[in-house]
């Protein structure tokens, strides 16, 4: 897709939500099954196979099943990696190929509950890109900035919205 065919897909819904902004919002969804044996959760998208997560091998997982940790940092370098390519088509510039690699720091001792001043959760995630272009300095620098900018894995994580657990009703 070239620079000329992103906006023409795109103007429309620029211009219909600016129109009616309500539109422009949406609610994602993820759903996980608890229904099978194990120690697992059974994600299922409607978008591509259903995905068993289960505990990383560091908590006394197998290895054999998806770790949620992963797929964290599997979204954000997909969501990286799809708005850098738009932003770059936007501007111009070709990237003839490239990775995104999104990697981070866990102290396991937090979520197995061995040390009470360990951290649950990553502590450092970092993103990279390797990029084969002809963009000069200050067109990457901008393109970068703006791939900040537009992700939204990216931006969730640096500017986490509110998060509320709850129980539906009826369960038990």
């Amino acid at each position: 897709m070239d620079a000329d065919k992103l906006r023409a897909c795109q103007a429309p819904l620029k211009d219909r939500y600016r129109e009616d902004p309500a539109g422009a919002r949406l609610t994602l969804r993820a759903h996980g099954n608890l229904d099978e044996g194990g120690v697992n959760c059974r994600i299922e998208s409607g978008k591509s196979a259903p995905i068993v997560a289960g505990l990383h091998p560091a908590t006394g997982g197998s290895g054999e099943e998806a770790c949620s940790g992963d797929m964290l940092l599997e979204a954000l370098a997909a969501c990286a990696g799809v708005t850098l390519k738009a932003v770059a088509t936007a501007m111009g510039i070709t990237i003839r190929k490239g990775t995104v690699t999104a990697e981070g720091d866990l102290d396991f001792r937090g979520t197995l509950g061995v040390a009470k001043d360990a951290p649950v959760g990553f502590t450092a995630i970092r993103l990279n890109f390797d990029l084969d272009t002809d963009a000069g300095p200050e067109q990457l620098t901008n393109l970068f900035r703006l791939t900040e900018r537009y992700c939204v894995n990216y931006q969730t994580l640096t500017n986490p919205p509110a998060i509320t657990v709850s129980q539906a009703p009826g369960l038990r």
